[in-house]
C-alpha cells in the first residue's frame, strides 16, 4: 500500500534539524573545499529513519543533534560503500529486536506485491532438513487457485528433494528456488523410515506474474447439526477487501453461527485489511478501538499533543470504498495457528480477545507485534515528487500495536489455548503440523481443523486428532519458506494518517 502524504507541518517540526545544520557553515570553509555526496540514496536514508524509525532515539548516529554542519553528515555518509551498508548500520539490534525493517532498489516489485501481485508460479512451501545434514528438502503446504501450480499434478502433502536435477543444500536453495529462472523441475520424493528418496516423478514449474487470491478456502461444514464457517486467508490484501466482504456475505447468507479462520501460513500484509477483518469477524463493536499506534517519540508526542485521534483504529461498519461490511457479529471465533502466522495475523488474535472468545488451535505464532511504512525519496516521503534518479525506498518499522487492554510486545509469538502435537519414531513429542499427516486443507479431518470442529461440536469423529496423533512424524530443522522470498516477508503495513 502506498504511504499516505505527510503533513507539511510534521515534516517541518521533524526536519528542523536537519534544516539548521544544513544552514551552518564550517570554521575554516573559506579556505577548505566542501565535502561533496558520494549518494544522494544515502541521504534519503538517514533523513527517512530519523524521522520515522521507531527506534530512533535508541540509535546514537540517528540523533537530530549528531552532525555539527553539513560536512559532518557527508563525511559520516560517504563513509559506507553502499546504501545497504548504510540502512543495516542504521538498525537496532538488527536480527535480533529488528528483524524486519528492509531496504529496496526497485520499488516496483514492492508495490506489486502489496497489491497481491508477484513473480509466482503459485506453489507455496516450506524448506526444512533433517538434523545433521546440510541437505534440504521441501513440503508443499498449498497450492494457489488459478495459477501455474494448480494445473500441474502437484498438491499439498507431497515432498521435492531436487531442483533441475540438483540435490537442494543450505548452500544452493536460494538460487535454484527463487533466482533468476522462471522455470524449474522439482524432483518429487518419498519419506520412509525417516529416509528421503527421489520416487521417480517430476513436476516442472513456471513462474509468470501472477496476483494470488488471499481467499483460498471459503466453505460451509455441517457437523453435529452445527453450521461452521471455514476461511483459509493467507495475506492482508487491500485490493481484495471486496472479496473478503463477500467471502463473509456468502457465510452469513448461509447462516453460519461458528467460524474457524485458518491462518497459519499468513505472514501479514496491511493493518487496514486487519481491522476491516475484525469488523467483519463482529461488527457489534463499530467505532471502539480495535488497536493504538505508538510511534517514536517525536511523532508520538507530537500526535498525542495535537491530533491523538490519528493513533486510534477502531472497528468500522465500511471498506475504503465505502461499501458496507457484512459482519457476523460472533462472539467466539476459532483461529488456527503455526509459527508462518505473523504481523497482521497476529494483530487479528490479540485486537480480538478484549472482545470476544478467541480460541486458538495450532502453535505458537511467530511474534511480530510492530508495523513498517513504505519511504520513497521525495520531499514527504510519498511516491509522488519522488527522485527521478533511482528507485530506492525503505520499509523501515515505524509503529508498535497494542491492544485495548495494552497488550503488546509478544516477541515470543503468541500460544495456543489447543496446541497440536505428534511424536516422531523416538517418541520425542513436537508442536505444529506432523509432514507425514498434512491432510487436505478445508477437509474435516485435517487435524487443525478436526480439532477446531471437535471443540464446537464436543464430539469426535473417527478422522480428528485422537487418530491423527498415531501418525508417527519425523524431527526436522526449519530452514526457509515461500513468504520468507517475498518483498514484504512477515510484515504488516501502516498508513501515516493525516492531521485534521
Amino acid at each position: 500500500m502506498k504511504a499516505e502524504r505527510l503533513p507539511l507541518k510534521l515534516i517541518l517540526l521533524l526536519f528542523i534539524s536537519v534544516l539548521t545544520f544544513n544552514c551552518s557553515k564550517n570554521d575554516d570553509s573559506e579556505t577548505q573545499e566542501p565535502i561533496t555526496l558520494n549518494n544522494e540514496v544515502n541521504d534519503f536514508i538517514w533523513k527517512g529513519l530519523n524521522n520515522l524509525y521507531l527506534w530512533q532515539e535508541n540509535i546514537a548516529n540517528l540523533a537530530d543533534n549528531k552532525f555539527t554542519n553539513q560536512d559532518d553528515y557527508y563525511t559520516f555518509l560517504n563513509s559506507y560503500s553502499t546504501p545497504e551498508a548504510l540502512f543495516d548500520g542504521l538498525l537496532y539490534e538488527i536480527d535480533v529486536v529488528d528483524k524486519f525493517s528492509f531496504l529496496v532498489d526497485d520499488y516496483t516489485e514492492l508495490e506489486n506485491y502489496l497489491q497481491g501481485n508477484s513473480n509466482s508460479n503459485g506453489l507455496d512451501f516450506s524448506l526444512v532438513r533433517l538434523s545433521g545434514s546440510d541437505d534440504v528438502f521441501g513440503y508443499i503446504r498449498y497450492v494457489a487457485n488459478n495459477s501455474d501450480a494448480s494445473n500441474k499434478n502437484i498438491k499439498r502433502g507431497e515432498f521435492f528433494l531436487t531442483v533441475d536435477g540438483e540435490q537442494l543444500t543450505i548452500s544452493n536453495y536460494s538460487n535454484l528456488l527463487f533466482g533468476t529462472n522462471n522455470t524449474y523441475t522439482l524432483g518429487m520424493a518419498n519419506i520412509t523410515d525417516s529416509t528421503i528418496t527421489l520416487n521417480g516423478k517430476t513436476v516442472e514449474l513456471t513462474k509468470t506474474d501472477f496476483t494470488e487470491n488471499p481467499i483460498l478456502i471459503n466453505k460451509v461444514i455441517e457437523s453435529n447439526g452445527t453450521r461452521i464457517g471455514y476461511l483459509m486467508y493467507n495475506q492482508f490484501v487491500t485490493n481484495f477487501e471486496s472479496d473478503l466482504n463477500s467471502a463473509f456475505a456468502q457465510l452469513k447468507t448461509q447462516g453460519i453461527t461458528e467460524l474457524v479462520l485458518d491462518l497459519r501460513y499468513n505472514p501479514g500484509g496491511t493493518g487496514s485489511t486487519a481491522v476491516a477483518l475484525a469488523s467483519m469477524i463482529t461488527g457489534q463493536f463499530n467505532g471502539e478501538l480495535f488497536y493504538k499506534e505508538e510511534w517514536n517519540s517525536k511523532y508520538q508526542a507530537y500526535f498525542e499533543a495535537n491530533t491523538p485521534e490519528v493513533l486510534v483504529n477502531p472497528f468500522v461498519n465500511t471498506l475504503s470504498n465505502g461499501s458496507a461490511i457484512s459482519s457476523l457479529n460472533l462472539n467466539r471465533i476459532y483461529i488456527l495457528t503455526t509459527d508462518g502466522t505473523a504481523s497482521s495475523s497476529e494483530l487479528i488474535i490479540n485486537g480480538l480477545k478484549p472482545y470476544i472468545d478467541v480460541v486458538q488451535i495450532g502453535s505458537t505464532t511467530y511474534g511480530k507485534y510492530v508495523g513498517s511504512v513504505t519511504l520513497y525519496d521525495s520531499p514527504d516521503f510519498s511516491k509522488d515528487q519522488a527522485n527521478a534518479n533511482h528507485k530506492y525506498a525503505m520499509q523501515p518499522i515505524a509503529i508498535k500495536a497494542t491492544n485495548a487492554n495494552g497488550v503488546s510486545d509478544y516477541y515470543n509469538g503468541i500460544s495456543p489455548n489447543y496446541t497440536i502435537t505428534y511424536q516422531s519414531s523416538t517418541g520425542v513429542e513436537y508442536e505444529g503440523e506432523n509432514l507425514l499427516n498434512l491432510g487436505v486443507l478445508g477437509n474435516e479431518g485435517e487435524p487443525f481443523l478436526a480439532k477446531a470442529i471437535s471443540l464446537i461440536t464436543g464430539t469426535t469423529t473417527k478422522t480428528t486428532a485422537s487418530k491423527a496423533n498415531k501418525v508417527v512424524g519425523i524431527a526436522f530443522e526449519n530452514v526457509s519458506d515461500t513468504k520468507d522470498f517475498t518483498p514484504l516477508g512477515k510484515n504488516m503495513i501502516m498508513e501515516m494518517k493525516p492531521i485534521k
